[in-house]
């Protein structure tokens, strides 16, 4: 392609849309409407970081769908293309593995699944949820150093993960398999059983022993994740199914926090993730005098502490108005 391709570089308001309608009057050059292919390939993360993308989302959607539109297939074309690309990125580390299943666990896919599910609607797909409650307390404690109104300005997960895979659960445009975590830990020989049967998979009960160097296929690859809990275990635990409750009952404000989440929640939501009577739990929890534990501090937890209170600064004081309007003008600026 390279040998038929051109592209015209310049600055906004520079001239550009005029000279590329002159060029697109030549019967040899094929000169469509902007189609903002690039910018978001070289900003997916590998190349720039989102934050810093030079571009406006509402005129690249408006790009892309337009250009989609010139493509044969349309959006069938526009979909099996970002595919190859998938496909090959995915083959080329699954192979020198010797593995023929590749699992790709990303938390942030349940914020794009009407995408994810065009583009691979024949893979099967694992839901996994928790305790709507039990998923905040581990944010809260995990990301924020304790602080509930940090974590929730920065990022209301339960608000926003809660919808989409309900959603997603119930109109199941995928092959799918729904597991709860508290089955998971409670029974997890079974529970591990049924996944493998969706899979196509024979169960193998070193899966349970993950962390163990004795299982057949070794320990399992540490990575991005839970950088508390799983890295210390070698196989499942209840120890944290119920430290949720226990945690809210010494700390009123967080207890507070967490039933006005619970009523922004529907009760379809609830019952589809597997939690119909949440808010009747919360309800029933009675604060108490105790004051909650401060985790250990470690290297990891002393980084998060500096993070919240970074954030928490800049919410608060004339320091943090002051970066942000810097960071406004910046952006401004720059773009």
């Amino acid at each position: 392609m390279q040998d038929r391709l051109a592209f015209l570089i310049g600055a906004p308001r520079s001239g550009s849309t005029l000279t590329a309608r002159m060029l697109g009057a030549h019967s040899a050059i094929h000169a469509p409407s902007e189609p903002h292919l690039i910018p978001p390939l070289a900003h997916l993360g590998y190349g720039e970081r989102v934050e810093k993308a030079p571009y406006d989302p509402i005129i690249t959607q408006i790009g892309l769908r337009e250009f989609v539109g010139l493509l044969p297939g349309g959006e069938a074309d526009w979909f099996a293309a970002q595919r190859a690309m998938t496909d090959r990125l995915y083959e080329g580390v699954l192979t020198p593995s010797g593995r023929s299943l590749f699992l790709d666990k990303t938390p942030a896919y349940a914020l794009v699944l009407d995408y994810l599910a065009k583009l691979y609607p024949e893979a099967r797909y694992v839901v996994l949820t928790r305790n709507p409650m039990a998923v905040w307390s581990s944010v809260i404690d995990s990301f924020f150093d304790g602080d509930h109104e940090a974590a929730h300005r920065h990022n209301p997960v339960v608000e926003r993960y809660v919808p989409a895979i309900a959603r997603f659960l119930r109109e199941r445009p995928v092959p799918l398999l729904h597991v709860r975590y508290e089955e998971i830990v409670q029974a997890p020989e079974e529970q591990m059983q049924k996944v493998c049967d969706f899979l196509g998979l024979s169960f193998e009960p070193g899966m349970v022993d993950y962390g163990s160097s004795d299982a057949p296929a070794g320990p399992a690859t540490r990575g991005l994740g839970d950088p508390v809990t799983v890295a210390k275990e070698t196989r499942p635990t209840t120890r944290s199914v119920d430290k949720w409750a226990k945690g809210l009952a010494g700390n009123p404000g967080r207890l507070a926090q967490c039933r006005e989440i619970a009523a922004r929640l529907t009760d379809p939501d609830l019952a589809t993730w597997g939690y119909p009577t949440l808010r009747q739990e919360l309800a029933a929890i009675e604060p108490t005098d105790a004051k909650p534990r401060r985790a250990k501090l470690t290297r990891y937890a002393l980084e998060r502490r500096m993070l919240v209170m970074l954030r928490r600064n800049i919410h608060t004081n004339a320091l943090g108005r002051l970066v942000r309007r810097v960071r406004d003008a910046c952006d401004l600026l720059l773009r």
